[in-house]
């Protein structure tokens, strides 16, 4: 009985011991994969074409293709779909990760529905119309087919078209820059900042006027929700929606810079550089590090900060700035 305590006490340490360690190996490979991918450079990718000047949507399509790619090949890969630990208890990055993916899809429904085709009765691009449902395979998906390899499908889908654009031979294949196209793209990115600009502000609880139905006299709606309206969004949500605006803004700035190399003669057609350049700015302003080791909650004007005002901020300003982008656009 003697010699069978100390042996337990023993067993019962390594495993302790074991234990530790391979929390401690987790919590290191989790700050590890939590890194952002690295931002895309429109100068590398226009320097990346191999003849000279490449021709009008190369680098737009390209930056989308790469942003994809950055998703996917960052440390520790695409980690949404993951099912093992320690991939398993993280959530920041997979946020992260379907902010962007949202952009990317977004972008390429306009690619194909607008930006590829001159007018509503023309044909769509064969290679976007498969690239499209590709990049909207669900996220979480990691078996029969599994998301990343849809994923893959849909920037080799994106690359196919972008190399018939290099192709003098095939006029078939175009990227039209024309405003009324950046103004498509920039509605649904004006709507998407505009909804998380709503949710981040909802970290805190706040009762706000419904105007669901402002503006239109014969207006209705399925069902009454009333004058009034509270919204706060759950404890546990705050931090994912946080992440996934970030990741949604760092999508966005990556293709901001791509437009304004492929739609330059348009922007500079209607006095917008100084529009483009200061959205640009405000987005990047969304990415600046975070020094707190968690996304705290603090009240509005309280002694501890609040991280999703904070964004919310940057982010509504963006959106400011692109609505007037858009009724700038419009003018002749």
């Amino acid at each position: 009985m003697e010699t069978e305590t100390p042996k337990k006490r023993k067993k019962l340490r390594a495993i302790l011991v074991t234990l530790l360690l391979l929390v401690i190996v987790m919590i290191i490979f989790i700050f590890v994969w939590s890194s952002e991918p690295e931002p895309i450079d429109p100068i590398k990718v226009r320097q990346s074409y191999p003849a000279g000047e490449p021709p009008v949507g190369y680098i737009t399509v390209e930056t989308v293709a790469q942003t994809m790619e950055a998703l996917l090949d960052k440390s520790g890969g695409f980690l949404s779909n993951d099912i093992t630990p320690p991939s398993i208890f993280m959530d920041n990055m997979p946020s992260f990760e379907f902010g962007a993916l949202v952009q990317i899809r977004d972008i390429t429904q306009i690619l194909r529905n607008d930006i590829s085709r001159s007018q509503s009765q023309s044909t769509e691009d064969e290679s976007l119309h498969k690239a499209e449902p590709a990049f909207n395979i669900n996220h979480t998906k990691w078996l029969l087919p599994r998301a990343e390899g849809e994923y893959r499908k849909g920037i080799k889908y994106l690359r196919d078209y972008r190399d018939r654009l290099t192709d003098p031979e095939i006029t078939h294949t175009q990227f039209y820059a024309r405003a009324d196209n950046l103004r498509s793209w920039l509605y649904l990115v004006s709507k998407r900042l505009g909804s998380l600009s709503q949710r981040l502000s909802a970290s805190v609880g706040r009762v706000r006027i419904n105007t669901d139905l402002a503006g239109d006299k014969s207006a209705q709606q399925s069902t009454n929700s009333g004058q009034l309206v509270e919204v706060k969004t759950p404890w546990l949500e705050i931090d994912d929606i946080f992440w996934e605006a970030r990741g949604s803004t760092w999508a966005i700035v990556q293709f901001m810079k791509a437009v304004e190399q492929d739609f330059d003669v348009v922007i500079k057609d209607k006095n917008a550089q100084a529009s483009f350049r200061q959205i640009i700015l405000e987005l990047e302003a969304t990415q600046e590090a975070i020094w707190s080791p968690m996304i705290v909650n603090g009240r509005e004007f309280g002694f501890v900060a609040n991280h999703s005002l904070v964004m919310s901020s940057y982010v509504s300003r963006a959106n400011a700035a692109i609505i007037d982008l858009i009724d700038l656009l419009k003018r002749g």
